[in-house]
């Protein structure tokens, strides 16, 4: 499976048929499309001014959000959003449009040199948290609507390598000498397959892994690398976690990911599993056209209801940020 050719159809999501009904609903939703100082491409949902000037004819995500309309209200809080391997800011498009909906500012990001364009970074992975940390910083002091978000209440969430981000931003310190072992058990597993395909390995466990304390709620949806994080590696996560589970995952197959982070974690998660998920059912549902051209990550177990799962998984989502990013 071509990973990086699968996720260049991830440009596609903005179509997607259940964001756009979703976009229906008040309150309006705003969308923008920037670079940072640094050039790392993001994209940013939240609560919009209904008045504003409706998006150009055919404009990306016109059938979703406004572009580029005002933000309605103040004090918002925050979250941002990391991708799995080889995807895209747009990966999880209507869980951000879900938040943005709830009120929430929603900003996600294109991480550097692990995306659908450019993979020559995808085992450095300790540069996915200062990443995230760098997003966090534009959104509270650069961003043109930074004075709308209440710096006190940020939140993360992660899928799959995004993940693993979360969680080492949020204090975790993986144990990556672990790799080497699990992979000469389990080479035909993804994660040591992708390492092998780019003929190198993971950083040296001297790397800075980057804790941000801004960060004070976790959502990690089949976090890679999870058997890297020991207990004395999940000691600095101290914030509340919500953490999930494909019972179907034949990319990330327990017991090495989600329940090792769940065995491993100071404090007890939110744990959820859906038991007949894949790994690719946490993005967002596929139109027919995505379907078609991307079969690797559409399609789902025979009867399983991708668009009734994201029903479900977008309001624990919601409702998880919504209690641990409330003010205090």
């Amino acid at each position: 499976m071509n990973i990086a050719a699968t996720f260049r159809r991830l440009l596609l999501l903005p179509l997607l048929a259940a964001a756009a009904a979703a976009a229906q609903a008040e309150p309006a939703i705003g969308f923008q499309h920037l670079t940072m100082d640094d050039g790392v491409e993001i994209g940013i949902w939240y609560p919009a001014d209904s008045a504003a000037t409706p998006p150009r004819p055919n404009a990306p995500y016109a059938r979703i959000a406004v572009e580029g309309a005002p933000v309605a209200g103040r004090d918002h809080p925050l979250v941002v959003m990391s991708h799995g391997t080889g995807g895209s800011y747009a990966g999880h498009i209507d869980t951000a449009i879900s938040l943005a909906q709830a009120g929430f500012v929603v900003a996600s990001l294109t991480h550097p040199g692990d995306n659908w364009r450019d993979q020559s970074r995808v085992l450095q992975v300790e540069g996915r948290p200062a990443a995230l940390s760098a997003l966090i910083t534009h959104m509270l002091g650069t961003w043109a609507g930074h004075d709308t978000i209440d710096p006190r209440r940020v939140g993360a969430f992660g899928f799959s390598a995004g993940g693993f981000t979360v969680l080492a931003a949020a204090g975790g310190r993986p144990d990556l000498s672990l790799v080497v072992p699990h992979c000469r058990a389990h080479p035909d597993f993804f994660d040591c397959g992708l390492i092998g395909a780019h003929a190198g390995s993971l950083p040296a466990n001297t790397a800075q892994w980057h804790a941000d304390p801004r960060i004070r709620a976790v959502v990690a949806a089949a976090p890679a690398l999870g058997f890297a994080f020991d207990r004395a590696g999940l000691a600095g996560v101290r914030v509340p976690v919500q953490l999930w589970k494909a019972g179907d995952d034949h990319i990330l197959p327990a017991p090495f990911y989600a329940d090792a982070v769940r065995g491993a974690l100071p404090g007890t998660p939110e744990f959820h599993v859906e038991p007949r998920a894949g790994h690719f059912d946490f993005l967002a549902p596929c139109t027919p056209v995505l379907a078609q051209a991307a079969p690797e990550i559409c399609t789902s177990a025979p009867g399983f209801d991708r668009v009734a799962f994201h029903a479900r998984f977008n309001a624990e989502i919601v409702r998880f940020f919504r209690e641990h990013l409330a003010r205090r």
